[in-house]
């Protein structure tokens, strides 16, 4: 018996042995280091900070793939329209115009559902006749038509208060136009707040010039960086004149809104 060709061959096999174990323990080491990785860059398990300017909210947090957001609808500001002496204030501002309606402000328990990874819709729906989105201080936002059948706002326009705001015959407190009191108190620049679809709004400034609606496109927005989103986002903008805070319906496709 050749035992030295016997011990070259048994020499030959736990080489390719030894080989093949090292080859399948670097493969399962490489894949438990990079694993962890993705999670971490894709997961996102806490509300990103730019909600919680939502300052109106009395409860902000995830659910699924949507930040719910929980408000009741009043305003931070005083009004010709509170019936609480603490927060009335007779109407001072500047619309010769100005004719109160009969309403009267009210609290609602108010929760919006928006979408944390907004995207274009294939199908661009309409924004409704009521709650469209929300503002920093809780306030819905609503659209530029007068109820019931989609009038513009000419003459409704006249009952805003002196911070651009007025309820409705249900007592909703809402803006259809540049809310004066945040503007003031954050800048004509600043995040205002979100709309259902999980898209931002910003006020009428921008880089230090008035934004015109010839600047937006047909859903009155356009897209690139912010200070809130320095990878760029969709984002709509206030302007002064119609359709002020939204055009031709939603760019994203809207969450919900409960009351």
């Amino acid at each position: 018996m050749n035992y030295s060709k016997l011990n070259l061959q048994f020499l030959s096999k736990a080489i390719f042995l030894f080989s093949l174990a090292l080859f399948f323990t670097f493969s399962s080491c490489k894949k438990d280091e990079t694993e962890p990785d993705d999670n971490t860059d894709t997961e996102i398990t806490e509300v990103p900070s730019v909600y919680k300017k939502i300052y109106g909210a009395s409860d902000i947090y995830l659910e699924g793939e949507f930040v719910v957001i929980k408000t009741n609808g009043t305003p931070d500001h005083t009004s010709p329209y509170y019936t609480d002496a603490s927060k009335y204030e007779e109407y001072n501002g500047t619309n010769p115009n100005w004719n109160q309606n009969p309403n009267k402000i009210a609290s609602f328990n108010l929760t919006f559902k928006i979408p944390l990874n907004p995207v274009k819709a294939s199908n661009n729906a309409a924004t409704p006749l009521g709650i469209m989105g929300v503002s920093l201080n809780g306030v819905a936002f609503f659209n530029q038509y007068a109820g019931p059948n989609n009038q513009p706002l000419t003459s409704e326009i006249n009952s805003f208060d002196q911070y651009n705001g007025h309820p409705t015959g249900t007592s909703m407190y809402h803006y259809h136009v540049e809310p004066l009191f945040l503007t003031a108190a954050k800048g004509k620049d600043a995040l205002l707040g979100f709309l259902l679809d999980g898209f931002p709004v910003y006020g009428v400034i921008e880089n230090g010039v008035a934004v015109d609606n010839s600047d937006l496109d047909e859903f009155h927005g356009h897209t690139h960086t912010t200070e809130d989103f320095p990878n760029g986002i969709y984002h709509y903008h206030i302007t002064d004149a119609a359709p002020y805070i939204n055009g031709n319906g939603f760019y994203g496709t809207a969450g919900t809104v409960t009351q």
